[in-house]
C-alpha cells in the first residue's frame, strides 16, 4: 500500500479553493477535518444537494404518517447503494467515447470524470458536475414519484436517497483532500479510492461503500494487480 501513502502530495493541493468575502477563490488547507468541512461547504454542488435534502426531509416530516413500509424503503436504499455506485462508475463515468456515423459520442459526466483523473487534486472536479446535477436530481425525483404508491413513501425515498448522495459527495471529496484517515472504516474507503486513482483504474470502483467491489470482484489484493499506465488518462483519452 506504499503507493497511496508515499507517492501522493502531503501539502495542500494548489487547486484547493474556498470563497472569500469578495467572492474570489483562495487556497485553503484541508489537513484538519474542520478545514475540510468549511471548504466542502463552499462548493455549489454540495450546497445544492444539502438544500434539496433539507426540503425533502422537511416535507416528509410535515406529511407524517410513518409506517413500516417507510422503514423498508429507507433501509433498501443504502443496501442497494453500493451496486448503484459501482454501475454508475463503470458504465457512465468510465464510458469510452466512440464514433457513430462520423460523430464522436461522449457523455459529459464521463468527460468530467476523465478531467478528474488527470488531476485528482483539483477539488472542483471531484463533485457531480453542476451542469448535470439539477437534471439528474429532477430525473431521480420523477422516478421515485412514479415508482412509489404513496406520497409518504415517495418523500421517504427521496429524503434518504438525497442524503446518501450528499454522503457520497462528502466521502469522495474528503478522500481527495490532505486529511488523513483516523478511523479504520474511513481508512478502508481512503485506500480503496486512491488505489483506483493511482494503482489501476479498472478496479476499486466503490467510493462511499465497498460492497459493490466485493460483490463484482473488482477489489483484488494489491499485489495481484499491475500498475496501470492509464490511471490519469482513462482509456488513453485526453480529458481537455
Amino acid at each position: 500500500m506504499d503507493i497511496i501513502a508515499t507517492e501522493l502530495p502531503e501539502t495542500t493541493p494548489e487547486s484547493a479553493t474556498t470563497a472569500t468575502r469578495s467572492g474570489r477563490p483562495e487556497r485553503a488547507d484541508t489537513k484538519t477535518l474542520g478545514a475540510a468541512v468549511r471548504l466542502f461547504a463552499a462548493f455549489p454542488g454540495p450546497r445544492f444537494i444539502a438544500l434539496v435534502m433539507i426540503v425533502a426531509w422537511s416535507a416528509r416530516l410535515w406529511v407524517g404518517n410513518f409506517g413500516w413500509w417507510d422503514l423498508a424503503v429507507m433501509a433498501a436504499i443504502p443496501m442497494l447503494w453500493p451496486l448503484q455506485e459501482w454501475l454508475i462508475h463503470v458504465f457512465i463515468l468510465h464510458f469510452k467515447p466512440r464514433k457513430l456515423f462520423g460523430r464522436t459520442i461522449d457523455l459529459y459526466p464521463a468527460y468530467k470524470h476523465r478531467v478528474h483523473h488527470q488531476d485528482p487534486w483539483k477539488l472542483e472536479h471531484v463533485f457531480i458536475p453542476t451542469r448535470t446535477l439539477p437534471v439528474s436530481l429532477a430525473a431521480i425525483v420523477a422516478a421515485w414519484f412514479l415508482l412509489m404508491p404513496s406520497t409518504e413513501l415517495f418523500l421517504s425515498g427521496i429524503a434518504v436517497y438525497v442524503a446518501m448522495s450528499l454522503v457520497y459527495e462528502w466521502t469522495h471529496y474528503l478522500i481527495h483532500t490532505n486529511y488523513r484517515p483516523k478511523s479504520g472504516f474511513y481508512k478502508r474507503l481512503w485506500k480503496n479510492h486512491r488505489l483506483h486513482h493511482f494503482k489501476n483504474e479498472h478496479y476499486w470502483f466503490g467510493v462511499s461503500m465497498l460492497a459493490g467491489d466485493r460483490l463484482l470482484n473488482t477489489a483484488p489484493d494489491y499485489d495481484a494487480v499491475e500498475m496501470s499506465s492509464t490511471c490519469r488518462t482513462v482509456h488513453d483519452v485526453d480529458g481537455d
